[in-house]
């Protein structure tokens, strides 16, 4: 764990700064050596145990991360191969924080045109491993984690619909600057650090998740005062008190880890789900709407009847 007071040794930043800029307490950091692949094996287990398949049943494995453990195998095929799961797709997708919502449109697809029955999708980053922790404005943000889910086909939707988009064109208010074929930098483990313009991001955020929450509202015929729970990105307390203003939520209805994970990126949303649902909170029939919102810019939702 690592605490606001522990970043106030490192940088010139407070507690006071932290929480009120961005909500945001502590977050987990992985250990020397633990990989985003160790993050995901546990998640999926969990998943796997709380829906009552086994890993050889799965029809595929859809990762969300923009941190795998290696340029290839993917992490989903890394996965695969300690879940005991060969033979079945296996793959990662990269849509930076949006990532486990567009894995799960995906996987929601695959289920729907009868290639699949049961797939495992997985949302799992290891930032820390890319933040520069003299930035203070960034290094304060990002965490690591995991979280999963398993989908199986049933005569009655659990995923109402899901939507995901995305704009190039905002590419550079939040981007790693190097990549393989870009700038990598092997005298500086790769030159890998997060950059963003946080103003700039905050503003287009809040616009787009209250677009997309009309677009999902709209195409389920449903208003507002159906959704019983949102389950966003955890990204920043205010964004999220901003997305559930637009849905006329009470903030006791919305779902919030960011105070202790920070922002897991594509861990976060699946993160919180899991949260929710061990603890009681959500019941049987209840309406979620999940959101995220990324580096892409990448955004999307999901309405989900549990």
């Amino acid at each position: 764990m690592l605490t606001n007071a522990d970043l106030e040794r490192l940088v010139d930043t407070s507690d006071e700064w932290i929480q009120t800029r961005t909500g945001i307490r502590e977050r987990r950091i992985v250990a020397e050596g633990q990989t985003t692949c160790d993050l995901s094996e546990e998640a999926a287990k969990r998943a796997l145990e709380a829906a009552g398949v086994k890993a050889e049943e799965l029809d595929a494995i859809i990762v969300g991360t923009t941190t795998p453990d290696l340029v290839f195998p993917s992490t989903a095929c890394l996965l695969q191969d300690r879940l005991g799961a060969h033979g079945c797709c296996a793959m990662d997708v990269n849509a930076a924080c949006s990532g486990f919502l567009y894995a799960l449109g995906v996987a929601d697809k695959f289920i729907r045109c009868g290639d699949s029955s049961k797939v495992l999708v997985v949302g799992a980053e290891t930032l820390s491993r890319m933040v520069d922790w003299t930035e203070r404005t960034t290094c304060v943000l990002f965490g690591d984690g995991a979280g999963a889910v398993v989908l199986t086909a049933d005569d009655k939707p659990g995923i109402m619909s899901t939507h995901l988009h995305a704009n190039g064109a905002h590419k550079d208010l939040l981007n790693v600057e190097v990549g393989v074929s870009r700038g990598f930098k092997p005298e500086t483990q790769g030159g890998l650090a997060i950059r963003m313009k946080g103003s700039e991001v905050f503003k287009v955020a809040v616009n787009t998740l209250g677009n997309i929450v009309d677009e999902t509202l709209a195409a389920n015929n449903m208003t507002r005062s159906d959704v019983d729970w949102l389950i966003p990105h955890q990204a920043n307390l205010r964004i999220i008190k901003a997305t559930a203003k637009k849905l006329a939520l009470p903030m006791d209805r919305v779902v919030v880890t960011v105070d202790r994970h920070g922002n897991t990126s594509a861990g976060s949303v699946p993160l919180a789900l899991d949260e929710a649902v061990r603890s009681g909170k959500i019941a049987r029939g209840e309406v979620l709407l999940l959101e995220a919102f990324g580096g892409g810019f990448t955004w999307g939702s999901a309405l989900i009847r549990y």
